[in-house]
């Protein structure tokens, strides 16, 4: 068996493991695959998976790390906007969370996206200004 097929194998038994609720069995065959590598379908699947069972295992910032690295164009389309905004939740950054979530779902919008848009973008936005600066727009 090559080094690939193991890998492969690994990945599917910690998806089986997952499925079970054996999530800290899992995430040692996730590492392991992870480790061996995967195609990059694979290996898109993998990191959705891993970060998932991470949430689980209350390791979101791990999570959140994962899942962050993968290109938001990736294969799994926009599964990892929706595991990121669970990840991001469970590390106590709700409203990252929901801006993600927020703006994975502008594409399907009828209309009002610039709206939407900048709603979402103040949910963050304002998080990274002072005080002084959020008391000086609300007197505006």
């Amino acid at each position: 068996m090559s080094t690939a097929d193991d890998a492969v194998r690994l990945f599917e038994e910690a998806g089986e493991h997952d499925s079970a609720g054996r999530e800290a069995e899992a995430a040692v065959l996730y590492e392991q695959a992870m480790a061996l590598g995967l195609d990059a379908a694979r290996s898109d699947q993998l990191v959705i998976q891993y970060a998932s069972t991470l949430r689980n295992l209350d390791r979101a910032d791990e999570a959140v790390e994962l899942l962050q690295a993968l290109p938001a164009d990736s294969s799994v389309g926009t599964a990892r906007a929706a595991f990121l905004a669970l990840a991001l939740r469970d590390a106590g950054r709700p409203d990252e969370a929901l801006r993600i979530a927020i703006e994975a779902l502008l594409p399907t919008l009828p209309r009002y996206h610039r709206s939407v848009a900048a709603y979402a973008a103040e949910l963050t936005d304002e998080a990274d200004e002072g005080p002084a600066r959020r008391s000086a727009r609300a007197r505006r």
